[in-house]
């Protein structure tokens, strides 16, 4: 046991008792864990086999994948779009489910987000792809040929 010695109102020293450690708000410069992001806990039970419990990622990796596979094969459009189908998905999963195992990344909002803009972006950018999009924005034919000369 600890006792901590200070200066008491008086000048002298007392006994405060067993040292507690003040607290602090401020973050630790070292940590001992990382905190697990909210939704981060199994999509099911923990009696579940290791692919069941972790089903919200294993689609998305399953999905994605098979837009890579769809691209490769001479598809782009379509690869894209399932890839970003996929994140569109994912955003979803996280924003709907409670937990979602590791799909959960970040905090809610932020993979909310990420997931989200990610998923827009390709998805938009399948759809303005050559040869005959089947999206035609105006604004983008005026900045290619700008850029691109």
């Amino acid at each position: 046991m600890r006792v901590e010695h200070t200066t008491g109102p008086a000048g002298g020293e007392g006994d405060r008792g067993p040292a507690e450690a003040p607290k602090s708000r401020r973050f630790p410069s070292v940590t001992r864990d990382t905190a697990r992001p909210e939704g981060g806990g199994r999509a099911a039970p923990g009696d579940a086999p290791a692919p069941a419990r972790q089903w919200p990622m294993l689609s998305v990796l399953a999905a994605t994948a098979a837009g890579l596979l769809t691209t490769a094969t001479g598809h782009p459009r379509v690869g894209c779009l399932i890839i970003g189908i996929a994140l569109i998905a994912a955003a979803v999963m996280r924003r709907v489910l409670p937990s979602v195992g590791m799909l959960a990344v970040r905090s809610r909002f932020t993979d909310l987000v990420t997931y989200g803009v990610l998923g827009v972006a390709i998805t938009l950018l399948a759809l303005v792809m050559e040869p005959k999009p089947p999206l035609h924005v105006p604004f983008l034919e005026t900045a290619v040929r700008f850029t691109v000369r």
